[in-house]
C-alpha cells in the first residue's frame, strides 16, 4: 500500500486549495530553473532512469518518447501536445489532475517542452471537460502572473507558452494524429503512419503527444530522484499510477497506487469490495474498455500492471477498472461497447466503418439467443479482420473485448442460444 508521503498528487480530491500560492507552499514549481539548467539530456536520462511508461493507455517509455525528436531546427518549430480527451469509458482519472493539480501539468508541460526543445504546448481538453478546462486556464493564467510561463520561464531562461484548446468531444481525438488534425481545425480522423509526429506531428513540425498523468508526474519524479520512482512497482512496471474504479463495487473512486499492486487488494481497500462480495464477483475489465475483459477465477491472483496483464490477454490501459458482479448481463455488456465503437468509429478505414456494425449486430442477435452457434465463430472471424488493419487502434479496441468474452465465457453465450434465455434487460 503506497504510503501518503510517496503520493505524487496531494491534493488529487479537491480537499486544498488549488491556487499557485498554496501550489507552491506545498512544494510545487520548486527547482524547477535548476533542472532546467541542468540540460535536455540529463532530464530525458532521468525520465529513462526512472522507468515511467505513457499514462495513457500503450505504455510507450516516455523517456524514450521524447528521444525521438529531432534535434531544434530554428526553421521548423517543435511543439508538445498534451492530450487531455479523456473519452476512454470507464476512465476519468486526468480531469482529477486538471480540476485539482492543474499545477503539476503546467510544470510538467515546461520541464518535457525544454527537454524536446518545444517552446510551445497546446493542451487539447475533451469537449465535457468545461469545468476542467476552466480550472486549468485560471492555474495557466497565474502562472503566467508569477512569471513561471512566458519569456524566461520561471527564470529558465528558456520561453515557454500554453494554449488550451477545447474539443469537440468525439472519441477519435484521443489518438493523437486524429487529435493533431483536429487541433489544426480539420476533421478529427487518424492520419497514416510514417511520418510519425515526432517528424511530422502539428502543422507538419515535430512533435510529441503525452498523456496528462504522464507529464503530471515529471516535475515529482526530477525532484525525488529516478531511483525513488522505479522503487515501486515490478521491473519494467514501475512507479506510482492513478487507478478509477468504477461498476459494481461499494466505493467507485480514483486512487493513487503503486504500480503492481494486486487487484483484489485494489478492489477490496479502495473499493471497499464487490457488491455481494468478492464470491460474487464474475469480470473485471482492467484498464478501460477498449481491453479484454479477466474472468473472477484470473483477478484473485491479476496484478495491476503492464507486462502481468498482457501475458494474461488482457492489458493495463488507462488503469480504469470496470467491477461487474453475478447481477451482470455479461453478453449486453460487451454489446454496449460493440455499439460505443461501432458509434465513434471515424469510418475512415473499411474494416472498422464495416466491422463494427457487423459486430454490433451479431452482438445484439447474441444477447436475446436469437442466433446460431456458427455466429459466434463468424463473429469472432470478423474481429480478426478487423484487428490489426485499420490506420488507428481504435479496430482492435472494438474487437478486443469481443474475444475476451468469447475466450472466458463462450459456454455462457453457447447456452443462452441452445436455450433462448432472454436478457434481464432487453438490448435498447
Amino acid at each position: 500500500m503506497l504510503k501518503e508521503k510517496d503520493k505524487i498528487f496531494s491534493n488529487l480530491y479537491g480537499f486544498k486549495d488549488r491556487s499557485i500560492n498554496s501550489v507552491i507552499a506545498r512544494g510545487q514549481w520548486d527547482d524547477t530553473a535548476k533542472f532546467i539548467k541542468k540540460g535536455s539530456s540529463w532530464i530525458i536520462e532521468e525520465i529513462k532512469n526512472s522507468g515511467l511508461r505513457g499514462r495513457g493507455g500503450a505504455g510507450f517509455p516516455t523517456g524514450l518518447k521524447w528521444s525521438f525528436m529531432p534535434k531544434p531546427n530554428p526553421s521548423k518549430p517543435s511543439y508538445l501536445v498534451i492530450n487531455a480527451d479523456e473519452s476512454e469509458p470507464g476512465t476519468c482519472k486526468d480531469r482529477e489532475i486538471l480540476r485539482h493539480e492543474p499545477h503539476t501539468l503546467i510544470e510538467g508541460c515546461l520541464i518535457a517542452g525544454f527537454a524536446m526543445g518545444a517552446h510551445v504546448a497546446y493542451i487539447y481538453v475533451r469537449g465535457e471537460y468545461v469545468r476542467e478546462r476552466e480550472a486549468l486556464q485560471i492555474a495557466i493564467d497565474e502562472a503566467y502572473s508569477k512569471g513561471f510561463l512566458g519569456k524566461n520561464a520561471a527564470k529558465s531562461g528558456w520561453s515557454f507558452d500554453i494554449f488550451v484548446h477545447h474539443g469537440a468531444g468525439a472519441y477519435i481525438c484521443g489518438e493523437e494524429t486524429a487529435l493533431l488534425e483536429s487541433l489544426e481545425g480539420k476533421k478529427g480522423m487518424p492520419r497514416m503512419k510514417p511520418p510519425f509526429p515526432a517528424m511530422a506531428g502539428l502543422y507538419g513540425c515535430p512533435t510529441t503527444v503525452n498523456n496528462v498523468e504522464s507529464i503530471a508526474v515529471v516535475p515529482t519524479i526530477l525532484r525525488r530522484g529516478a531511483s525513488w520512482f522505479s522503487k515501486f512497482g515490478r521491473s519494467n512496471n514501475t512507479g506510482t499510477k492513478l487507478f478509477c474504479l468504477s461498476g459494481h463495487i461499494e466505493k467507485p473512486c480514483v486512487v493513487e497506487e503503486e504500480m503492481s499492486i494486486p487487484l483484489k487488494e485494489l478492489i477490496e481497500k479502495y473499493g471497499g469490495g464487490v457488491i455481494g462480495g468478492w464470491d460474487n464477483l464474475k469480470a473485471v475489465i482492467p484498464g478501460g474498455s477498449s481491453v479484454p475483459l479477466l474472468p473472477a477465477k484470473l483477478c484473485n491472483d491479476a496484478i495491476m500492471d503492464f507486462d502481468w496483464l498482457r501475458e494474461n490477454q488482457s492489458g493495463l490501459g488507462t488503469g480504469a477498472v470496470i467491477v461487474m458482479n453475478s447481477s451482470t448481463d455479461i453478453v449486453k455488456a460487451i454489446w454496449r461497447l460493440s455499439k460505443f465503437y461501432n458509434h465513434e468509429s471515424c469510418g475512415q478505414c473499411t474494416p472498422c466503418r464495416e466491422g463494427t456494425g457487423w459486430m454490433m449486430r451479431v452482438m445484439k442477435r447474441l444477447i436475446s439467443g436469437d442466433a446460431k452457434l456458427e455466429d459466434i465463430d463468424n463473429l469472432l472471424e470478423i474481429t480478426k479482420q478487423v484487428e490489426g488493419h485499420t490506420i488507428c487502434a481504435l479496430g482492435d479496441a472494438a474487437a478486443w473485448p469481443i474475444q475476451g468474452l468469447f475466450r472466458h465465457f463462450r459456454t455462457e453465450v453457447e447456452d443462452r442460444i441452445k436455450n433462448k434465455v432472454s436478457p434481464k434487460i432487453a438490448a435498447e
